[in-house]
Formats: C-alpha cells, sequence, structure tokens
C-alpha cells in the first residue's frame, strides 16, 4: 500500500528534506508540499491525504498545531507527524490534546523518520519523552532548573518583573534573583539578550 503524504514546512531546507524522504521510499507519495499550515486543513478536506508531515511555527504566522486541530475536526482519519525544532515543552503536551498521532524533533537522520513515518502509519504514537536539550548562551537547557526555565519561558513573552511574578504566582523578588541566575549562568551580556536567545533556540512559552 502507498500513503499519500502532504508536508508543510516554511523552511525551504526543512521542506526539501523531507520531501526527499518520502520520495525515497515507495511505501509514500508526496501529494503536496506547502510553505504554510494555514491551507493544510483545506487540502487534507479536497485529497485523501494519509498521513501529514508538519513543522509548528511559520513565518507568515500560521501555526502547524491550530493546523493541526483543524485538519482532526474535518479529516479525523488523516494521521499527523509533528516535525520540529521547537522544543518548548508546551508542545507536546498540547499535541497529544489535540490528537496527534507522533512528535518528534528536526535534529533525527532520514532513515529515523521514515522509522517513525511507518509507526505511526501502523497505528502507534510515537513520542519523545522530553524535548532535546540546547545551548542556551553557555550551557545546556538542562542545566537550569525548573523554576529558572518557568521564569525563562515567561521572559520570552516580553512579560515585565511583575507580570513574571503575577503570572507564575511567586514574589517580584525571587523573579529579579532567578533572572539574576540565569544571566550568570548563561554568560548573556543582559535578559533582552537572553530573552531573544531563548526565543530562538524554541524555549518560547
Amino acid at each position: 500500500m502507498t500513503y499519500n503524504v502532504v508536508v508543510v514546512d516554511d523552511q525551504n531546507i526543512s521542506r526539501k528534506l523531507f520531501e526527499m524522504v518520502v520520495n525515497s521510499s515507495s511505501r509514500y507519495r508526496l501529494m503536496y508540499s506547502l510553505d504554510s499550515a494555514a491551507v493544510a486543513h483545506v487540502v487534507c478536506e479536497r485529497f485523501d491525504v494519509d498521513l501529514v508531515i508538519m513543522d509548528i511555527v511559520m513565518a507568515d504566522g500560521s501555526n502547524g498545531l491550530d493546523a493541526a486541530k483543524r485538519i482532526k475536526k474535518h479529516s479525523p482519519g488523516t494521521k499527523i507527524l509533528i516535525v520540529t525544532s521547537m522544543v518548548e515543552e508546551g508542545y507536546l503536551k498540547r499535541a497529544r490534546d489535540i490528537g496527534i498521532e507522533s512528535f518528534w524533533y528536526k535534529e533525527t537522520t532520514d532513515s529515523e523518520l521514515i522509522e517513525i513515518m511507518d509507526r505511526t502509519m501502523a497505528g502507534e504514537s510515537v513520542f519523545p519523552e522530553s524535548p532535546p536539550d540546547v545551548m542556551i548562551g553557555r550551557i545546556l537547557s538542562r542545566e537550569l532548573t525548573p523554576a529558572e526555565t518557568d521564569v525563562l519561558r515567561e521572559m520570552t513573552t516580553g512579560a515585565s518583573n511583575q507580570e513574571i511574578a503575577d503570572n507564575l504566582g511567586i514574589s517580584i523578588g525571587t523573579v529579579k534573583t532567578h533572572i539574576s541566575r540565569i544571566l550568570s549562568k548563561t554568560g548573556c551580556p543582559n535578559r533582552t539578550a537572553l530573552a531573544i536567545e531563548a526565543r530562538m533556540r524554541g524555549l518560547g512559552s
């Protein structure tokens, strides 16, 4: 049996890689390759799509998880594999809540991706136990405490110290202490640079 696949990724290199992986296997047939998640659900409604391989954050503001929710509503039989570089742990939970079959990270090899596709089409739900570690400044993300990570995620939204304190239910003094420690650990020169670095590494809230 040959499965019809739609690839959705705004990054040209990643999209081309996914296309090559699909085309390299006789078990899959590439139907469409899209650079926006905005119309993914329309394609799935109009055509017989077995599997969607999709990123999360798109340059045009569309979001793979939002698109997946729409696809599941109108085309529940279409399986979805999220493959992203965004390591925000909240994405894993939301993907499960939506009913997405599988979720993985772009650092995977071609053979691993095919294996995940095969397992997904065989009825498995393939999720990582946790997001991969990423470098933030001069440290790995796992070197931050859970409380520091929570504060850092809030920082990526542009929230003030008071807003972070209110959102997390902690004192503003505690927020300042966490930020000071994170700056010291990462070596980032200031909170703006730190927030940008974290956002680029996929740790946005």
